[in-house]
This record gives structure tokens, C-alpha cells and sequence, in this order.
């Protein structure tokens, strides 16, 4: 199973993530971060879903992404 982390200290929720993920697992959090944004996260039990495409972690002009297969 793939596992991304989102580094949410530095997303500033564009949402660019969340648009070209796949299998539209990736939305936006329900707290704030340190600078106001609502950051990107992957909801629990959804993780499983995720196929490792590495869009997501391409997309984002932050580099708060890491996806490991």
C-alpha cells in the first residue's frame, strides 16, 4: 500500500493535488495550518486506495508531498 504525506506546515491549499489525483481520495482538511490554509490530506481508510501515480506529489509547485510506494 502506498502512503503519501502532505506537509501540511508548508501546503497552502491550492488544491492542484487534489484536481488531478486519480482516484479522488486527496481533499482539503478541516483545521487550519500555522498559515491559515486549509491543507490537502487523504481521509482515513482511504489511503488504501491510492495507486502511487506520483501526480500529486508532481503537481505541487510547494513540494509538501512525498508519495512511497
Amino acid at each position: 500500500m502506498a502512503q503519501v504525506t502532505f506537509r501540511e506546515d508548508i501546503c497552502k491549499g491550492c488544491g492542484l493535488c487534489i484536481d488531478v489525483c486519480p482516484k479522488h481520495i486527496i481533499q482539503f482538511s478541516e483545521r487550519l495550518n500555522t498559515k491559515g490554509y486549509h491543507s490537502a490530506t487523504v481521509p482515513d481508510g482511504d489511503m488504501e486506495k491510492c495507486i502511487a501515480c506520483t501526480f500529486c506529489a508532481m503537481m505541487c509547485p510547494d513540494v509538501a508531498i512525498e508519495v512511497v510506494p
